[in-house]
């Protein structure tokens, strides 16, 4: 009987049947700056003072070291750039494909998902989307922190899909995300708040319509170029 039954893991690990197992990682703690296994958000200098919906993000591995795409041919280590983490998403390791081989591949993507990068665990994911963006030219329009994330979401075909880009990532988080505290959402919204009084204080009413037309433009910009003009934003 036991004979048997090592015969058949063993037939099992061969055929990739065995379910992918996870290093345990630490819970969330926002007062020690810990986010394993998480999108991390923080506001933007002069950019989200007009624009709050925009931000910085990265992604963390899980020991919770952040790692972030901040300029041409860096990608910080632990040092995550334009502050503290404001807001933050833990992803599920359990809804990416770690396939050992093709036949090991869970996703309906599988040849795409092996063309594009295939990663064995969470960490191995990040660490080959960072080497990869070590040697690309940062622009804030056409390939930023949110292009970073979602190459690493790609590697890991997160939820089964392959289409990441700069436009869901941002919307995850945006519509998913959870404020580290009060002092977090202040630090988001009164620079905006306060730029918003004093513009329509000194210039009046034109100054709304233009700051809501520069947003409306901005999300035109990264919708027409991730959906219609696709070569725009692929970096």
């Amino acid at each position: 009987m036991e004979l048997n039954l090592t015969k058949e893991v063993e037939n099992q690990r061969y055929a990739g049947n065995i379910e992918h197992e996870f290093c345990p990682i630490d819970d969330i703690d926002p007062k020690a700056a810990k986010f394993p296994c998480c999108i991390v958000w923080t506001p933007l200098p002069i950019v989200s003072w007009l624009a709050p919906f925009i931000g910085h993000v990265g992604l963390s591995r899980e020991d919770a070291t952040i790692l972030d795409f901040s300029g041409s041919y860096l990608v910080n280590v632990d040092k995550f750039a334009f502050g503290p983490v404001a807001r933050y998403l833990q992803l599920d390791r359990e809804q990416c494909c770690f396939p050992r081989n093709l036949a090991g591949h869970k996703c309906k993507n599988r040849y795409k998902h092996i063309e594009y990068g295939t990663a064995i665990t969470w960490d191995d994911a990040i660490h080959s989307s960072g080497r990869d963006f070590e040697h690309k030219s940062y622009n804030l329009f056409t390939c930023n922190c949110h292009s970073f994330v979602a190459n690493c979401l790609n590697r890991l075909c997160y939820k089964g899909s392959m289409n990441w880009n700069m436009v869901n990532v941002a919307a995850l988080i945006l519509f998913k995300g959870k404020w580290v505290d009060g002092f977090s959402v202040l630090r988001s919204f009164l620079p905006f708040v306060v730029v918003l009084c004093f513009g329509i204080f000194m210039v009046g009413w034109p100054f709304l319509i233009g700051l809501f037309s520069f947003s409306f433009l901005l999300i035109g910009w990264f919708l027409l170029g991730t959906y219609c003009y696709k070569s725009l934003l692929e970096c």
